[in-house]
């Protein structure tokens, strides 16, 4: 039997999957990318009689890809938090999907398992700015300040490598990170014991003083616009970033444009946090979008429909 873990690159996915196999060890083939790289079961459609746990890409957008894995006989153990759409019935499908906007698939498995490896759903979580969640768990486990915020370190870290347009603009490709990872059961170990964190650390603070000297290039009543241009530190950072000054004002939306080698632009959304609604919805309105309630972007937005996501964006977010 052939098992293959299908997992997005960023901190939730890497972490998802780093609970279970703690809990289960398989030797499986990875499959994973850079954060928006979400069309992975592309890479294994031929793929047959296996067992496949996949893990925080969204299930709309592989739709008819699982649909297809599925008719070949393929096992498939699903759990995500984006938009979903109706959900089929199969005997080998097992979904574990809920797209409440203070989820994150981390937060699923650990559910799933008990709270067994909470440490890492608790890093997952904050990597994805999900930090109300995060200090939620860490509250469970009665953790010092000083344990919550390295793991809330650990968890941006991890998030801030899996930003790029491919695996060339990151520190280290997702699957060598999650290999990194596989030795350790305890965060705390890998965070004061791994060489891999201090190179990220330093990356992660040479491409943010960069953003120091960026300001809105439009803001409304509904919210922040940004726009980065097209170079590596860019892309890494923009995940980072993005929560960075929603945090800092909560009230309002944000989105982030950056330029693709294309000319395109590749764009994040972040749902005020105090109402973490509307930024899949503002974003499916876009041909390549897609995301969550409180989280979404759109992968490659034309020059010329620049001006219609601004007109959306007010919109959505003015309500």
């Amino acid at each position: 039997m052939l098992y293959i873990d299908v997992f997005n690159g960023d901190a939730d996915g890497v972490c998802a999957l780093h609970q279970l196999r703690l809990h289960n060890p398989q030797e499986s083939r990875l499959v994973t990318g850079v954060k928006r790289d979400t069309l992975l079961l592309k890479r294994i459609i031929s793929a047959r009689d296996s067992v496949l746990t996949v893990l925080d890409i969204s299930f709309h957008a592989n739709r008819e890809l699982l649909l297809q894995l599925l008719k070949q006989g393929n096992t498939v153990h699903y759990f995500d938090h984006h938009f979903a759409g109706e959900i089929p019935e199969s005997p080998l499908f097992h979904p574990h999907i809920d797209t409440s906007p203070a989820v994150c698939t981390s937060i699923l498995v650990d559910r799933f398992l008990a709270g067994k490896y909470r440490l890492w759903a608790i890093v997952a979580s904050f990597g994805d700015n999900l930090h109300s969640p995060a200090h939620g768990l860490a509250d469970t486990l009665k953790l010092s300040h000083e344990e919550t915020e390295e793991l809330r370190e650990l968890g941006e870290l991890i998030n801030y490598n899996a930003y790029g347009e491919t695996v060339e603009d990151l520190h280290y490709s997702p699957e060598a990170l999650f290999r990194a990872l596989q030795p350790y059961s305890d965060p705390f170990d890998f965070f004061h014991a791994a060489g891999e964190l201090d190179r990220l650390r330093e990356g992660f603070q040479n491409d943010m003083s960069q953003t120091e000297t960026k300001h809105p290039v439009r803001q409304t009543s509904a919210g922040r616009i940004y726009q980065f241009p097209n170079a590596a530190w860019c892309r890494r950072v923009s995940g980072v970033f993005s929560n960075q000054v929603a945090r800092e004002a909560p009230n309002m939306a944000h989105a982030l444009l950056v330029e693709r080698k294309d000319g395109t632009f590749l764009v994040g959304v972040r749902a005020p946090i105090a109402k973490p609604q509307g930024a899949e919805e503002l974003c499916i309105k876009f041909s390549s979008g897609g995301g969550r309630s409180a989280s979404a972007g759109i992968n490659n937005l034309a020059p010329e429909e620049v001006d219609r996501f601004y007109d959306e964006f007010d919109i959505q977010f003015s309500n």
